[in-house]
């Protein structure tokens, strides 16, 4: 990356700024802005977020927000009411609270002096997601927005549900932010009243897991916050960007389709990061784009950037499966509008072992599957940063307990562009099953990549609202939507679809082992196909990424990450370990050393569902020469046929002093998940 020191405009930054709310509440913020500003007003650009300014997020806001505010924009970077330095206490996550608070916000800001009175919203996952939620209530100063790795769904597309199976992503994130809610303010910001100000939020009950577990279907808690409730309600223009390795890039898509603003999508290789630093690469140089974004809609600058196509997607060639991948080979290419009327379906019928031509007969007959419970180890995880060993490995370790297709070896490139959707015919033999689906690409080596997956919880099948249990041995047609994908598949090699009734450590096994049989007779799976355009060879090049300064500081103990696999070869138990420490090191600015370090557990026996067992440690730390506290938290998930139950503690210190802790023990039932 290149770092930029001089900019055209001369910054100042703003530290410990305390936005007022009507009720008193006050909102920590920093703000970056020319210093010309206060004669010469400028749009601002709002990120609005709870991770906690001064040290969580103070990496990428130094890369970024300066940048910003060095070309003529006021950049503010604002902690969510409980959160960081500001008063309260987090409750939850897009609440109605947060959305009314950055209503106050965004009025607060464009009042300023400072400001010309309009004002933009950029955000990733969480500040993805309420740059969206802000921007449907359409406070008059919102221009427009940037959003990433965010979703239009809170139930089908984010950490709860996928195709109505559970994701272990909602334990896992639950631990986090549960980990989060539990640090201290700053007392060099908040003064003498950071105890009882951590102690109201240590009593505030940050442990979200048990409400969410509680809320199984589609209801008001989920569609609260769900744009696609009414595409109409935005009305300003809308950037949105994702990335093929992270969870949120189908979601492009369907922006691009449903809203009727002035849009604009972006889909890169990266897995949940902003593209000037994220992996696997090609890193792009993102904050000038945004620029020529904001620059037109906050500037009325024709920067010519409305008159390029509305899709632009990082098109994968094959590669080796990987855990770790620096860069994806791959080109960029363009759609002029979404849905393209370019791309046309194929479809390519099941038959015994394979995917046959769509020119092929219909083959008739049943195949039928019970997978051990742990099919899905190769698949990494739903939720990836890129920048540990977080992706697919190679294919071949699912094979054994999957139904497989296969291709004969291609004689000619295939290239798709948008969402593979497999139809099946199932029966199965119990009240409440899933199937999962996976498209990968066998190499010449006969390793095998995973390209996309999707799943159906099939008691989902005709809705998320109202789920309804299986006949056994009763006949259901059903569409299971994979994830979009754009990828080249290679002459020579072959394309497979492998069917499964466990993917596991993703999705929360099914109460009782399952045999799923698939009728082929109108069974198949339809690609979305690409034809080749030379229109891509012309597109204009990203510009390299570029950034200012990054955060001065000091590491004292150096990052780690553990991942294992490992088998009990008595007990038969499969172990899925992940160890992670951020490391210890001190933010020289404003002399303050923070460590946290988290652990992730998972359990399950292959012949037993009820046996699937998660468990989280998280640990954090803050201190300087005369302030020290930490905060751990142990969250345990379990289950049987009928409930799901959920353990916890938390343990908070000053010095080595414990001055909070408190334990949960709470049974839920499930409700045909």
């Amino acid at each position: 990356m290149q770092i930029v020191e001089r900019f055209p405009h001369e910054i100042q930054m703003h530290d410990a700024v305390m936005i007022p709310l009507p009720d008193g509440t006050r909102l920590a913020a920093r703000i970056w802005r020319p210093i010309d500003s206060d004669t010469q007003p400028v749009p601002a650009i709002l990120e609005y977020l709870p991770y906690r300014l001064r040290d969580g997020t103070i990496e990428r806001d130094m890369l970024t927000h300066p940048y910003f505010a060095g070309h003529g924009y006021a950049a503010i970077r604002v902690d969510m009411r409980g959160c960081g330095d500001s008063d309260g206490v987090a409750l939850g996550e897009y609440l109605q609270s947060e959305q009314d608070d950055a209503l106050e916000v965004i009025a607060w800001i464009a009042a300023q002096p400072w400001c010309s009175g309009s004002v933009g919203m950029i955000g990733i996952s969480w500040g993805g997601f309420n740059s969206l939620q802000v921007a449907a209530r359409r406070p008059p100063a919102l221009k427009a927005i940037v959003t990433l790795c965010s979703t239009d769904d809170r139930y089908a597309n984010d950490i709860h549900f996928m195709g109505g199976c559970l994701l272990v992503e909602k334990f896992f994130w639950a631990a986090t932010m549960f980990s989060i809610n539990s640090a201290p303010p700053d007392p060099a910001i908040v003064g003498s009243k950071w105890r009882d100000m951590w102690l109201e939020r240590l009593d505030g009950d940050g442990l979200w897991l048990i409400e969410w577990l509680r809320r199984q279907r589609r209801d008001e808690f989920y569609k609260h916050g769900s744009i696609c409730e009414d595409w109409s309600a935005i009305q300003c223009p809308v950037y949105a960007v994702g990335g093929w390795a992270d969870g949120y890039a189908s979601s492009v898509f369907r922006f691009l389709e449903h809203l009727k603003v002035p849009r604009k999508g972006l889909v890169g290789p990266w897995a949940h990061k902003y593209p000037h630093f994220a992996k696997p690469g090609p890193r792009i140089g993102f904050l000038q784009e945004c620029l020529r974004w904001w620059d037109h809609w906050l500037k009325g600058r024709d920067t010519g950037i409305m008159n390029e196509p509305m899709l632009r997607a990082w098109l994968e060639d094959p590669c080796p499966p990987r855990s770790h991948q620096e860069e994806k080979p791959g080109r960029w290419v363009a759609e002029p509008v979404w849905p393209s009327k370019e791309i046309a379906y194929q479809h390519w019928p099941l038959a015994p072992g394979r995917l046959a031509d769509h020119r092929s007969p219909v083959h008739a007959g049943v195949l039928s599957i019970r997978s051990p419970q742990t099919v899905g180890l190769g698949s990494a995880s739903w939720f990836t940063m890129g920048l540990g060993h977080d992706q697919p490995t190679d294919q071949r370790i699912e094979a054994g307990g999957s139904m497989c297709f296969d291709t004969d070896v291609l004689a000619q490139d295939l290239e798709i562009l948008g969402a593979p959707i497999v139809d099946l015919e199932v029966s199965v033999d119990r009240p409440s099953a899933f199937v999962a689906c996976t498209l990968s690409e066998i190499l010449p080596d006969q390793s095998i990549a995973r390209i996309s997956y999707g799943f159906l919880n099939l008691t989902h099948r005709d809705s998320h609202e109202h789920p309804t249990p299986l006949v056994p041995g009763r006949r259901y047609k059903i569409r299971v939507r994979l994830n979009e994908a754009a990828h080249r598949f290679a002459a020579g090699n072959r394309l497979r679809l492998a069917v499964s009734t466990a993917f596991w450590p993703i999705i929360w096994p099914s109460p009782e082992p399952v045999t799923l049989s698939v009728h082929l007779m109108g069974s198949g799976l339809q690609l979305p196909m690409r034809p080749l355009r030379a229109a891509d060879a012309s597109l204009a090049p990203f510009l390299e990424p570029a950034g200012a300064p990054p955060v001065r500081r000091t590491y004292i103990d150096e990052p780690h990450e553990k991942r294992t696999i490992t088998t009990d070869v008595v007990t038969g138990m499969v172990e899925w370990f992940l160890s992670e420490s951020e490391g210890t090191y001190r933010i020289e600015d404003i002399d303050l050393t923070r460590s946290i370090e988290m652990q992730r557990r998972l359990l399950i026996d292959p012949r037993d569902p009820t046996s699937a067992r998660a468990e989280a440690r998280a640990f954090r730390a803050y201190s300087r020469a005369d302030w020290r506290t930490s905060a751990e938290v142990h969250l345990v998930l379990t289950c049987d046929r009928h409930s799901f139950r959920v353990i916890a503690r938390i343990d908070a210190y000053e010095g080595e002093s414990r001055i909070f802790s408190r334990s949960w023990d709470e049974s839920i039932a499930r409700d045909l998940v």
